[in-house]
């Protein structure tokens, strides 16, 4: 170790020790905002970076390194769809290299069988598989891309045969909840682990077509239904995580474990956020990596600090019971619907906020019609 990384390191454990602050845990690397789907409740902004903006090989490869050094045990691969740049396998041989197990968050497009085999051989640990619909029909109209379910098929069938264990990623709304079953069924019939069963979350583009997402309660309530039974039929065969809607709880999930407390995200150009949805709150300026460290920007920088703990709560949430359960709610859902990062999240049942929520939901489960949706709009494919 040189004599300036022992003094980032001695500075690292000086200001754990003084704030008490744990190093970060996982990193989720947006590799890029290029993706060949448009699916409308794509958690990226609704701003997208372009490929003149994403960081190089060289840069990702020095982040992987600062990640581990610090602490970080995981990376998961992320995008936009990472397949589109042509380097993912050097990507993911330097995460490897660095001692972080990799995995990898893709649609499949982009996923030739001699690049999954490749993948395999840079030391691939983990594939999340995203699914847009149980048809054809159903996939390639949300998506936006014909023929994107069949070559989806393809690829899970490639996934098992390499052997790489695979997790299935659905996310649910409004119009897909009554295929939940089948949903499940699909998982277990692709040779599937586990499976993330996640209710549409309403930031980026989800936020932009909520009114045509957004599930009834009614549906809600059948998922949860279906999901307790499928997890005690496939009790050690299928893992069924369930991620339920916000709006419809009584009490705010708590949102990365607390900010700044177990992980960061790392976007195309190097900003380093808390979370994927940081960037809407506006009286915040991210850093960049590889330019400042990774651990100087966990440790020191004003956005990881703005919300980290329980100095910056409303009274309200500090003599909360509910306090070290909730962290205080998502930040990003106080600033969608309030406006306010700093208030109480409104889907807590104590929140002044509730009742706006509640106006909200009333108001959209009248409409009698559903909006067209506004699908991501750089449709970019790879770059291979």
């Amino acid at each position: 170790m040189s004599p300036l990384d022992e003094a980032h390191s001695a500075s690292y454990v000086g200001w754990r020790i003084r704030r008490g602050v744990n190093p970060p845990m996982a990193m989720l690397a947006e590799l890029t905002h290029r993706c060949p789907l448009a699916c409308p409740y794509c958690s990226n902004p609704t701003e997208l970076l372009g490929r003149e903006t994403e960081l190089s090989t060289e840069q990702w490869v020095e982040i992987f390194q600062q990640a581990a050094e610090i602490g970080v045990l995981q990376v998961h691969l992320s995008g936009g769809e990472p397949a589109a740049r042509r380097d993912l396998v050097t990507l993911v041989k330097a995460a490897r290299d660095a001692g972080l197990y990799t995995n990898l968050i893709t649609s499949g497009i982009g996923l030739t069988d001699r690049r999954l085999e490749e993948l395999d051989d840079a030391g691939l640990d983990h594939v999340q598989l995203s699914l847009q619909g149980v048809t054809a029909a159903i996939a390639d109209r949300i998506g936006g891309y014909k023929g994107g379910f069949d070559r989806k098929m393809h690829v899970a069938d490639r996934i098992r045969a390499i052997g790489f264990p695979l997790t299935l990623n659905a996310v649910m709304h409004r119009e897909n909840l009554p295929d939940l079953d089948a949903t499940i069924d699909m998982a277990v019939r692709l040779g599937a682990r586990r499976t993330e069963i996640a209710c549409v979350q309403f930031q980026g583009w989800a936020l932009t077509n909520r009114s045509a997402l957004q599930p009834t309660r009614d549906q809600v309530n059948e998922a949860k239904r279906i999901v307790k039974a499928a997890q005690e039929r496939l009790k050690g065969k299928l893992v069924v995580d369930f991620v339920p809607p916000d709006y419809y709880s009584d009490y705010p999930k708590a949102c990365m474990n607390g900010w700044g407390s177990t992980g960061l995200n790392v976007t195309p150009d190097g900003s380093v956020m808390p979370c994927h949805a940081a960037a809407t709150i506006p009286n915040l300026t991210f850093e960049k990596a590889p330019d400042r460290s990774l651990g100087d920007i966990w440790y020191n920088s004003p956005a990881f600090n703005a919300y980290r703990g329980t100095d910056w709560m409303p009274d309200q949430c500090k003599s909360c019971e509910r306090r070290d359960i909730d962290h205080g709610g998502c930040r990003c859902q106080a600033m969608a619907i309030l406006n306010d990062p700093d208030a109480v999240d409104p889907v807590c049942r104590k929140s002044c906020g509730r009742a706006m929520l509640d106006l909200l939901l009333e108001a959209e489960a009248e409409k009698k019609e559903r909006p067209l949706y506004v699908f991501r709009k750089l449709k970019i494919g790879s770059d291979r």
